[in-house]
């Protein structure tokens, strides 16, 4: 994975990408593998998180809309109402009543709890979010999915 300057995370690049990286100088290794990648003069260490040398300034991103997919990716796959499995989305101020499909108003949530809430609000049935949903920071490139299939990341794609 590569960083910015100020560790925000920019994208995913390939071995040779960030090796090549390394030895022009435009980033140094924060976490590598352990092993080592070794040529005729030199031996470096296989990069698995990169940080750039100098910052690079990106263009403003789209934000990602609020998609059942990326909803339970952000929630970690949990009801936010019961905590259990989630495998729909719920709207937490329902559409019906005004409440728009947006981050803020999205949430994981298990079939029973969504089914059980229905187009009620939460203080119409005495519920509670244990969290306050808003938008991930992270792109969904680099989500989640990204920090399960390399758990070194998970410290960089803090949302």
């Amino acid at each position: 994975m590569l960083l910015n300057a100020s560790l925000e995370p920019l994208c995913v690049v390939s071995l040779r990408r960030a090796v090549v990286l390394v030895m022009t100088g435009k980033a140094t290794i924060l976490e590598s593998e352990g092993r080592m990648l070794h040529s005729e003069r030199a031996a470096l260490p296989v990069p698995v998180v990169l940080s750039l040398t100098r910052y690079v300034h990106v263009p403003v991103r789209r934000a990602v809309p609020p998609t059942r997919r990326s909803v339970l990716q952000r929630d970690n796959h949990r009801c936010a109402y019961c905590g259990g499995g989630a495998d729909t989305v719920d709207h937490v101020q329902p559409r019906s009543r005004g409440g728009r499909h947006e981050w803020t108003n999205v949430v994981a949530a298990c079939v029973r709890c969504n089914h059980r809430k229905a187009d009620r609000l939460l203080h119409e049935i005495g519920w509670q979010l244990s969290f306050t949903p808003r938008a991930p920071r992270w792109s969904v490139a680099l989500g989640a999915a990204a920090a399960r299939s390399e758990p070194s990341w998970s410290r960089y794609l803090a949302a």
